[in-house]
């Protein structure tokens, strides 16, 4: 059982998040610091009044108390800012597209607020080697709309794509659906921008922009899901991937999560170099779709314990369609599936993703939704959903899973029509300690933050947690950077 620390105190989001007392190392915002401010970025580039989309998650979940929210236009105005916040202690979140789900680009106390929001002027890409250089500030589908023109996309998607940034993507290690078919972001990052909160706002540039280069320690990599804490990220140079002219999609249902496994495997062997996508929804998030917003299931079987949606991307239709079809013929004659439909149209898969991407929404309407975001050996994937069922029990109005079987990142979400705090003690810290127990990890793809801080040294090594700590005083002596979150 884990011992939190002494004095906390407990946001909205109070199920598993605790948060730590103002410090009083950091100064608070004064009216000099408000004129210094507006002296780097004029008066349009600062904001007092009104910042509640700045100070408050998407989800509504996090409220925050920030000061002041800071809008530069470049790397030169972070650099003054970080400087400037650096010799006067003051404290510093960057923000992205707040599109995240543990709070970490929400101000805990007085925080001033860095927005990326105006830094998204630069771009540049090579369409021979597929490198593409641009702000931090540009949104996720604002750059996969001027790579399709090119012929090429972003190699992951998120389904907040239209209002997250590629700043943040980076600082959170985002995941996604095409996970399994182009790799992480770590497979595609080649360097960054990045300013450091130290006396002189340093600019560092990390890596390059060229995809072979082994002089050095890959430092960019450092940035990987740093969560702000060690420096802010104002310009991206990575890989983009050609788009596919061709894509496959396919609703199966499955009886048993054994099974599941073994479609997988399948899969793997017979789509192999075109699969770019294999996600999962079980019969409980399927009867929230139908019930919460009226989204129905696309197989005509009555009762589908499991619903697996396969996609695959390439550069020829019949070839890629032939290797679908067959592999659904094998999946069939080897009975590993009781129903299945191919898209016969860009409206049928439209259909069926639709259901994979609305699951985040469906489980909001049950009134208030306990959110997870784990990754699991396969072999105790699912054993976590049953296990949470019997321990929640009554208690819980539904248990329900989704995700990404195909890396093994599971979307565990339990729901109750209010905030339940006996339904809490049930679940935490319970859940995290079963799941690194199994092997697992406490966050595939979302980050801790403020929600999962105290909880993050589970499943690391004590050395592993000193040595972060160690480079977080390395790059921010001062601690000004994103406080009371992740280390």
């Amino acid at each position: 059982m884990l011992k939190l620390l002494p004095k906390i105190r407990r946001p909205i989001r109070c199920y598993a998040a605790v948060l730590a007392p103002r410090s009083d190392s950091f100064a608070k915002i004064m009216q000099t610091d408000l004129m210094a401010f507006e002296n780097f970025l004029g008066k349009e580039g600062v904001k007092k009044d009104d910042i509640s989309n700045h100070t408050t998650d998407w989800t509504g979940q996090f409220k925050g108390h920030g000061s002041v929210v800071l809008y530069p236009k470049n790397t030169e105005e972070v650099s003054a800012i970080l400087a400037y916040c650096m010799k006067n202690k003051i404290a510093v979140v960057p923000q992205g597209g707040n599109t995240g789900l543990v709070g970490g680009s929400i101000p805990v106390h007085d925080e001033v607020v860095l927005s990326m929001n105006k830094i998204n002027k630069l771009f540049s890409f090579d369409d021979t080697m597929g490198i593409l250089q641009c702000d931090a500030g540009f949104i996720l589908e604002e750059l996969d709309n001027k790579l399709s023109k090119l012929g090429y996309m972003m190699p992951f998607d998120l389904g907040a794509k239209g209002s997250c940034q590629i700043g943040g993507n980076i600082a959170t290690c985002a995941g996604g659906i095409r996970l399994i078919r182009y790799g992480s972001l770590h497979a595609h990052l080649l360097g960054l921008t990045v300013v450091l909160p130290d006396e002189q706002g340093s600019v560092v540039h990390l890596g390059s922009k060229i995809r072979k280069d082994n002089t050095s320690l890959h430092t960019p990599h450092l940035f990987l899901g740093s969560e702000g804490q060690l420096g802010v990220i104002t310009n991206v140079t990575m890989t983009a991937v050609p788009r596919p002219k061709s894509v496959q999609s396919a609703m199966l249902g499955v009886e048993s999560f054994k099974k599941c496994c073994e479609v997988l495997k399948l899969a793997k062997s017979r789509l192999s170099e075109v699969l770019s996508s294999f996600e999962f929804l079980d019969e409980a998030i399927m009867e929230c779709l139908k019930t919460n917003l009226n989204l129905h299931p696309v197989l005509n079987a009555s009762s589908i314990p499991f619903s697996i949606l396969v996609e695959t991307s390439g550069s020829n239709e019949d070839h890629d369609m032939e290797k679908m079809s067959a592999f659904l013929d094998e999946c069939l004659s080897k009975k590993l599936i009781v129903d299945g439909v191919l898209a016969g149209s860009s409206a049928d898969a439209t259909k069926m993703w639709q259901l994979r991407e609305s699951a985040p929404l469906a489980v909001t309407r049950d009134g208030y939704v306990y959110k997870h975001d784990v990754s699991l050996p396969l072999e105790h994937y699912y054993e976590l959903t049953n296990v949470m069922k019997e321990r929640c029990g009554d208690l819980a109005k539904r248990v329900v899973t989704y995700g990404h079987l195909g890396d093994g990142n599971t979307h565990l979400n339990i729901t109750s029509s209010k905030q339940n705090e006996d339904l809490e003690k049930l679940m935490y810290p319970f859940l995290y300690e079963w799941v690194v127990a199994h092997g697992g990890s406490i966050s595939a793809e979302h980050g801790i933050g403020q929600l999962k801080l105290p909880y993050s040294n589970l499943g690391k090594e004590s050395e592993e947690r000193l040595l972060t700590k160690k480079l977080k005083k390395i790059f921010d002596p001062n601690g000004i950077l994103n406080p009371y979150k992740m280390i």
